[in-house]
């Protein structure tokens, strides 16, 4: 059942997304060659507990980690590890929220370690984009199936392919809600968009074929055939007017998580 949250829960879920959305940059501000994704993941998990949130990843379903830090060809659930080292060149996928007075925010963006492959960076220009075609189609009357459309033709005409087997979702007091919200789809078609609804957004998008393998430890998927993916999401709520981006401060040059605040 869809969920359709009222004035004083978009304010929750603000709230919970603020700090997702500076716990995730302040991650991607902090990579660096030579360090481990576990040593990243900690980074994002006392950033969220010295800001008084919940890192609400951790512990979901099992998830042993506070991020999802996916490198290359993995294209999401990557396990953070002592073992897993970043490399120069390498892209590094975080996804990662928070949950605040029982809201939960989430968030994604794929970065790149020092100068990387120009294939790879157009990859990532790319999944990007279509992100936000996504979120022009998210707007009050319009159907699920039109932000699928928006992403997955963008995607495909510029050469690249999008997974069938991992979607977005509604998002509130659960981290994962009803509805899905797939990154392929057809215009006009799904449950409509209406005022009140929030939901996550996120194109996974692979360089080469769509088809995945997941690993032996149970989360980790990577792409079947070695390809790049990149993973970018955002928070939104559909409002009467417009279309909120909860976690808009993750993509802006001029926020500094290091000054987060709630306001």
């Amino acid at each position: 059942m869809i969920q359709i949250k009222n004035a004083k829960e978009l304010d929750g879920m603000r709230k919970a997304n603020a700090l997702s959305a500076a716990a995730l940059k302040y991650g991607g501000e902090h990579i660096e060659a030579g360090m481990t994704t576990w040593e990243l993941d900690k980074l994002i998990y006392d950033f969220i507990v010295k800001h008084g949130g919940i890192p609400n990843f951790k512990g979901l379903y099992g998830f042993p980690g506070t991020a999802c830090i996916s490198l290359n060809d993995t294209i999401i659930h990557g396990i953070p590890s002592h073992d897993i080292v970043i490399r120069p060149g390498d892209i590094v996928s975080i996804d990662t929220g928070a949950k605040v007075d029982g809201f939960n925010g989430d968030n994604a963006c794929t970065y790149g370690v020092g100068k990387i492959d120009l294939e790879a960076q157009r990859l990532l220009d790319v999944t990007k984009a279509a992100l936000y075609k996504g979120i022009e189609q998210a707007v009050a009357g319009n159907r699920i199936g039109d932000i699928g459309y928006a992403v997955q033709s963008y995607c495909e005409d510029a050469g690249f392919s999008v997974v069938r087997e991992f979607v977005g979702h509604g998002t509130g007091r659960e981290l994962h809600e009803d509805p899905e919200v797939p990154n392929y789809g057809h215009q006009g078609r799904g449950p409509r968009l209406v005022p009140g609804m929030t939901i996550a957004i996120e194109p996974m998008i692979c360089q080469y074929d769509y088809k995945i393998k997941q690993l032996s430890d149970g989360w980790t998927v990577k792409t079947k055939d070695g390809g790049l993916a990149a993973h970018f999401e955002h928070s939104i709520a559909i409002l009467k007017d417009h279309t909120d981006i909860m976690t808009k401060s993750w993509d802006d040059p001029d926020f500094d998580p290091s000054t987060f605040s709630f306001k």
